[in-house]
């Protein structure tokens, strides 16, 4: 694998669409697709192929890890590697998140000016 570049983020509030956006667009200069709806990451990831899956965990209709689950019935993304952003950080939640094949847990408040290095952190360490 080469460097990371196509991250597709899913997340429900909007403020942090906006943050997250500015962050990893801007600063961290990855192509970006966000959706604010697991349903809406179906329709979009086979067209946009990521790289990598940024999935809010608690959202309404469906939760980080539903979306996820119905994301690795697609061919494109069957194996994508996935990264939940929560404020649910408790030791057993983020041990719960990586039961479902997570490779990292992001916490929320997040640092806006350190998440794309955080994020391509987390991509080396599987890359090697």
């Amino acid at each position: 694998m080469a460097d990371l570049k196509k991250i597709l983020h899913v997340e429900d509030d909007a403020d942090i669409l906006e943050v997250a956006r500015m962050s990893l667009e801007v600063i961290g200069q990855f192509d970006l697709m966000q959706c604010s709806s697991g349903k809406e990451s179906l329709k979009t990831a086979p067209e946009f192929k990521p790289e990598l899956l940024l999935l809010d965990a608690m959202m309404p209709e469906m939760s980080g890890i539903e979306t996820l689950l119905e994301l690795r019935k697609l061919s494109d993304c069957a194996d994508t590697p996935v990264v939940f952003m929560t404020a649910k950080a408790q030791p057993e939640e983020i041990e719960g998140f990586m039961a479902t094949g997570a490779i990292s847990v992001i916490t929320k408040p997040f640092d806006p000016m350190t998440l794309p290095d955080q994020i391509r952190s987390i991509w080396e360490s599987i890359v090697r």
